[in-house]
């Protein structure tokens, strides 16, 4: 079991309330959160992720705690050793697309050099195909190649878990379905877990080994 995990947090803005109470244990190496936007998904993933620290509860990851509200412990984002690809994909603008694959390596606050090659970076870029797109800029490529840019920025650093916030719902129907079959042939060569959120059936058929479906910030089935 790579994951366990029990969060509890509330949320208030506005004058509304959301209280997330989600309790996970992966039982397989893909799982899925499935449920309708504002079920508490991606709160779920960031509190996993290190982003947002939840009100009480705990978090272990590979048997290493890494968030546990009575014992004061809370393992900042890096720490936590996990990949995290955001929906919109939270690429640099300002940095190549072989710079903002580096910049997972990266230690401190400077930017890779343009001029920067690693052996890492250059395997992920070819494992995806797109190397040629190394000197690019993330304006001048496609939102696929966006996508897979963003994946290996996060398997660069390799991760002991892939977290992906609805990969796929900024692309159109037939480039869902070839990426989504790109992506379960990196898990299969990598044996990476992954948890992903979704709210839609193809990534559960696609990838739900394990699926639990949240709604209004509660875990309904698993």
């Amino acid at each position: 079991m790579w994951l366990e995990a029990d969060i509890q947090r509330h949320l208030q803005s506005a004058g509304q309330h959301f209280h997330l109470q989600v309790k996970v244990q992966a039982s397989e190496r893909q799982l899925v959160l499935f449920g309708p936007s504002g079920a508490g998904k991606s709160l779920t993933l960031k509190a996993i992720a290190g982003l947002l620290r939840p009100d009480a509860g705990r978090i272990v990851l590979d048997g290493q705690v890494v968030f546990d509200a009575a014992a004061s412990i809370c393992l900042p984002a890096r720490e936590r050793r996990l990949g995290y690809v955001f929906q919109d994909y939270a690429l640099f603008p300002h940095l190549t697309v072989r710079q903002n694959v580096a910049f997972g390596l990266q230690r401190g606050w400077l930017n890779p050099r343009r001029s920067t090659r690693d052996a890492d970076v250059a395997h992920w870029l070819r494992l995806l195909r797109i190397e040629r797109l190394g000197d690019l800029y993330p304006a001048q490529v496609s939102g696929g190649q966006r996508q897979r840019i963003a994946l290996a920025r996060a398997l660069v650093t390799r991760p002991r878990a892939l977290l992906l916030d609805e990969p796929f719902a900024a692309l159109d129907h037939d480039l869902r379905d070839h990426l989504r079959s790109e992506l379960k042939s990196v898990l299969a060569q990598t044996g990476i877990p992954l948890l992903l959120i979704s709210h839609d059936p193809q990534d559960v058929a696609m990838f739900g080994q394990q699926v639990v479906h949240l709604a209004d910030g509660s875990v309904t089935a698993d």
